[in-house]
């Protein structure tokens, strides 16, 4: 196998862990805190949000600084420094005993589990701009494929102790960064580098360098409805099953398990004959209402079985994102794909601060005993109504790309 390949399964490997070690606490959070803290489902949900605030602040924080360092001193150090940290994270939460330590966890988590800038410049260093787009689709769908070995993953090993399946993601970040350091070449020239700047490595200062780039600057926006509808999945998915049909963890779980692999299917294997056919801007346009459409089917539904109907339209949400990156990655030059990409990151992090706070008190108020109506489903509602408003947005922006 080349050499390039390697770099690229190694790319694909990374965001595959980062997302289990997300995936893994998903179906046991709810019953976890639950009993940490002896309050009810509709007060945990809380919580679990203020667990997301933490891990979402630290990406915001922290995604810019790793993509400029990247751009200074090149991906492959950025990459293996991160992945060998994310294993030590895995280790502390696998020894946690109180509601201390897994805010804790998700802090280290949040910093560590940065990388998704890194790797995404990483993919743009090695693809032409007609397999951007494409390449940037693998990387979802090792993010999709994520959420399904996590929750399988966690609910599998959480049978022989709630502490196991940490302590497997911790062997798999080592194991990754060891295979890494062997086998991972870095593709940043050194001709390609910029200096480190300070001021350009914060979060407010990377989205700021875009300025020069009206259509990204367009696209930033859409990123952000995007992402305060996304976010709704992880911050009140396993609540809502419990709450709405009274799932287990197990069932949780598998749900979680059938979205990641619709997900998987659909950037792994669809994406590019549809982009093909339709370009990255029809592409985009079509994620953006498809999915926007699964989100209402799941705030609608009534039987649990409905759920995995609506998961098929769903899934289409992952074109989005990838024909998007493709767009934007192709008005810059190299030398800028890390500042890029983590002005990205940072934005989607940003965003996550306040939607996981956003989501968990809609689905909070809603699901309580002082609800003026019933509706679990409230969460997903709004999700879907973004998903709407950042197709009307992405149309307008979108009219000058072929």
């Amino acid at each position: 196998m080349r050499r390039s390949n390697h770099a690229i399964i190694f790319i694909l490997i990374t965001v595959l862990i980062d997302v289990i070690g997300l995936g893994i606490i998903i179906p046991v959070m709810p019953g976890l805190l639950m009993e940490l803290t002896g309050a009810e489902l509709y007060t945990a949900v809380q919580m679990g949000g203020l667990l997301m605030f933490t891990y979402a602040l630290m990406q915001f924080l922290f995604a810019p600084v790793l993509g400029n360092l990247s751009d200074a001193y090149g991906r492959r150090p950025v990459l293996l420094i991160s992945l060998a940290a994310l294993g030590i994270d895995y280790l502390i939460m696998g020894f946690a005993g109180t509601i201390f330590w897994l805010f804790l966890g998700r802090l280290l988590a949040g910093i560590a589990g940065a990388t998704f800038a890194t790797a995404n410049a990483y993919i743009a260093d090695i693809s032409d701009d007609d397999q951007r787009t494409k390449n940037f689709g693998l990387v979802s769908a090792a993010f999709g494929v994520g959420f399904v070995l996590g929750p399988a993953i966690g609910g599998l090993l959480g049978e022989f102790g709630t502490r196991v399946p940490f302590f497997a993601a911790a062997g798999l970040a080592f194991a990754n960064a060891l295979y890494g350091y062997f086998i991972l070449p870095e593709t940043l020239r050194v001709e390609k580098r910029r200096p480190f700047v300070l001021t350009r490595a914060n979060p407010l200062g990377a989205v700021l360098q875009m300025r020069r780039y009206p259509l990204i600057m367009g696209l930033l926006g859409v990123i952000v409805l995007y992402q305060l509808a996304h976010d709704v999945n992880p911050a009140t998915w396993s609540y809502y099953m419990i709450e709405r049909f009274d799932w287990s963890e197990g069932q949780i779980g598998a749900s979680l398990a059938a979205v990641g692999l619709a997900m998987a299917i659909v950037q792994g294997a669809l994406i590019g004959p549809i982009v093909d056919r339709l370009g990255a801007r029809r592409a985009a346009l079509a994620g953006l209402l498809i999915g926007g459409i699964g989100f209402l089917g799941f705030a609608s539904a009534t039987q649990g079985w409905m759920i995995y109907i609506w998961i098929i339209p769903f899934a289409f949400i992952g074109i989005a994102m990838p024909a998007l990156r493709g767009i934007m990655s192709s008005q810059v030059g190299a030398e800028s794909q890390g500042e890029l990409q983590g002005a990205i990151s940072s934005l989607m992090a940003g965003v996550w601060i306040v939607s996981p706070l956003i989501m968990t008190q809609l689905f909070s108020y809603f699901s309580g005993p002082e609800a003026p109506i019933y509706f679990p489903g409230a969460a997903f509602f709004t999700a879907g109504v973004l998903m709407l408003l950042a197709l009307m947005v992405s149309r307008r922006v979108l009219r000058s790309v072929p």
